[in-house]
C-alpha cells in the first residue's frame, strides 16, 4: 500500500485558494498520538477541545468543528470511526458524535505498516507538514502535537527512548504570561498566541528536560537568537548577550544589545524560574561569551 500517496491524495474542500488543513491537522494529531499508544483510540468527546485549539491556532481564520474531519477522514481509507452501535461515523453533527461515543484511529492497515516500518511515520508527518504549512510553523506544529520526527531506535514504535511531553508549551507560555521573557512581547491573534515560542535552556537532545524549569516563553526572534548563543541568562537572572554579537543598526541595538543587564520578564509569581544547572549548561555550551557590560553599552550608544 502507497500511504504517502494516500497522504498527498488527501481530498479537501477548496475554493479560491482557501486554506482548509482539517483533516491533516487530524491526521498529524492521531501520528502524535500513535507515537505514544500505538494501540488507544481517540475518543472524540476527549480528544475535541484538544483539536478545536490546533484549528483555531493553525486553520484558516473562520471558525470550524473538529466534528468534520473526524468523520470526513473516513473516506480517504487512513481513518476509522467506531461508535457504541459499531464500525461507522455517525455523520459531523457534534451531539451524536459525543453521546454515541465514537472513537477514531487509523486503520489496521496503517498502523500495522508504522509498526513494520517505524521511519514511516516520519515521512507521513513531513509529507503532511510540507504540503500544508509553511516551514516557519513545522517545529511549532510539532511542540504543540507532541509529534518528535526522530526514528525510534529500535525497531518498534513504542520504544524506551524519550517522547517529548506536548504539554511544555502551554505550561512554558502561561508559566510567563504569554510574554516573551526578553522583550515583552505578547502578540495574538485573537485568542491564540502568535510569534511566542517555548525555549528550552537545556536543549531537549542533550537530556533537557520538558519542564518549565528548563524553558523560557521567548518571542520567535530572541528563541532564534537565544539559540545560537547571542543571547543567554545570567546567574542573577539577567540577559546576558554576547559581545561578539554585531548590530550596525537602531534595531540591532533596541531589540538584542539594549537587552544586556536588563532582568528577565517573568515567571508570574509562584513558579520557580530556570534552574541553575540549565542556566549553567547553556552558558558553557551556547552561549558566545563573554557577555557585554554596561561600558560595552556605552560606547555602542557614542
Amino acid at each position: 500500500m502507497d500511504w504517502l500517496g494516500r497522504i498527498a491524495a488527501l481530498r479537501q474542500w477548496t475554493r479560491d485558494g482557501a486554506r482548509a488543513p482539517h483533516k491533516p491537522l487530524l491526521l498529524l494529531y492521531a501520528l502524535g498520538r500513535f507515537q505514544e499508544d500505538a494501540d488507544g483510540g481517540l475518543s472524540y468527546s476527549v480528544v475535541e477541545e484538544d483539536l478545536k485549539r490546533l484549528l483555531s491556532e493553525y486553520g484558516p481564520p473562520h471558525r470550524s468543528t473538529p466534528a468534520y474531519p473526524f468523520h470526513h477522514l473516513v473516506s480517504d481509507g487512513v481513518w476509522e470511526v467506531r461508535t457504541d452501535r459499531g464500525t461507522g461515523s455517525p455523520g459531523t453533527a457534534v451531539r451524536e458524535l459525543r453521546a454515541s461515543g465514537a472513537v477514531g484511529r487509523l486503520v489496521p492497515e496503517l498502523r500495522a505498516a508504522l509498526r513494520r516500518e517505524p521511519e514511516l511515520l516520519g515521512r507521513m508527518t513531513r509529507l503532511l507538514l510540507d504540503l500544508h504549512f509553511p516551514t516557519s510553523l513545522h517545529g511549532d506544529l510539532c511542540a504543540t502535537i507532541g509529534l518528535d520526527l526522530e526514528p525510534p531506535e529500535s525497531g518498534g514504535v513504542a520504544s524506551a527512548r524519550r517522547r517529548r511531553d506536548r504539554r511544555m508549551r502551554e505550561l512554558v507560555l502561561t508559566a510567563y504570561a504569554y510574554q516573551c521573557a526578553f522583550c515583552g512581547y505578547d502578540g495574538a491573534l485573537g485568542a491564540a498566541p502568535v510569534g511566542l515560542e517555548a525555549a528550552h535552556v537545556r536543549w531537549w537532545a542533550f537530556g533537557g528536560p520538558d519542564d518549565v524549569e528548563n524553558g523560557l516563553c521567548l518571542c520567535s526572534l530572541h528563541h532564534k537568537l537565544f539559540d545560537k548563543g547571542v543571547l543567554g541568562v545570567g546567574d542573577d537572572h539577567r540577559i546576558l548577550v554576547s559581545r561578539h554579537f554585531v548590530g550596525r543598526g537602531a534595531a540591532a541595538r533596541k531589540h538584542v544589545t539594549g537587552l544586556a543587564g536588563r532582568s528577565l520578564t517573568g515567571p508570574q509569581p509562584g513558579v520557580r524560574p530556570v534552574a541553575a544547572q540549565h542556566r549553567s549548561w547553556h552558558t558553557s555550551q551556547v552561549f558566545h561569551g563573554p557577555s557585554r557590560t554596561g561600558a560595552d553599552l556605552q560606547t555602542a550608544g557614542t
